[in-house]
């Protein structure tokens, strides 16, 4: 017995590699895991729009507005960039379990269907060319396509959660002159 609690320097070496193949395995596992949440998202929105959904530094909600009286509707920007629960909301749209990927489509949501869109910006100049989440509403649910992009998916269980965020954030929003 008097040899078991003998200690050895070996045994000390031995402990930290262990700690640190055990710690390179758990990584190894969580960027995995993080694939597997966000492979369609990835290959859905492709990887730059992805990126600028998850970091945009101005992000804004556009509405479309109904046809006045010479047939033309107009689109109602607010800048969210600061809205409460916004991360939550960027975070929703690149995981994979969110949408309804059953409901996916090769056609594209049409520049005048959309009723709601997302615009995520590269930069804080108003005329950079943002990243557009456009949102369909049909009969059969609400649709989310990029801008210039093919195909569309069904929003799923994340329709709900962006009304309801745009209810609640709408009056946090700042008007950005058209």
């Amino acid at each position: 017995m008097a040899g078991f609690f003998r200690w050895r320097p070996a045994g000390g070496t031995a402990l930290v590699l262990s700690l640190l193949a055990v710690a390179a395995g758990l990584a190894s596992f969580a960027v995995w895991f993080q694939w597997q949440q966000t492979r369609r998202c990835l290959t859905f929105y492709g990887s730059d729009a992805a990126w600028l959904i998850q970091r945009a530094p101005r992000v804004e909600v556009w509405e479309r507005t109904s046809a006045d009286d010479a047939g033309v509707a107009g689109i109602r920007r607010w800048d969210v960039t600061s809205a409460r629960g916004l991360v939550h909301l960027r975070r929703g749209l690149v995981e994979d379990a969110n949408l309804d990927w059953d409901r996916s489509d090769t056609r594209a949501i049409a520049a005048d269907a959309w009723q709601f869109a997302l615009a995520f910006f590269p930069e804080s100049d108003p005329r950079g060319s943002p990243t557009v989440l456009l949102v369909e509403r049909g009969d059969d649910g609400a649709s989310l396509g990029v801008e210039g992009r093919p195909g569309r998916v069904g929003l799923g269980r994340l329709a709900a959660g962006i009304d309801r965020w745009w209810g609640t954030s709408r009056d946090e929003a700042t008007p950005v002159a058209p």
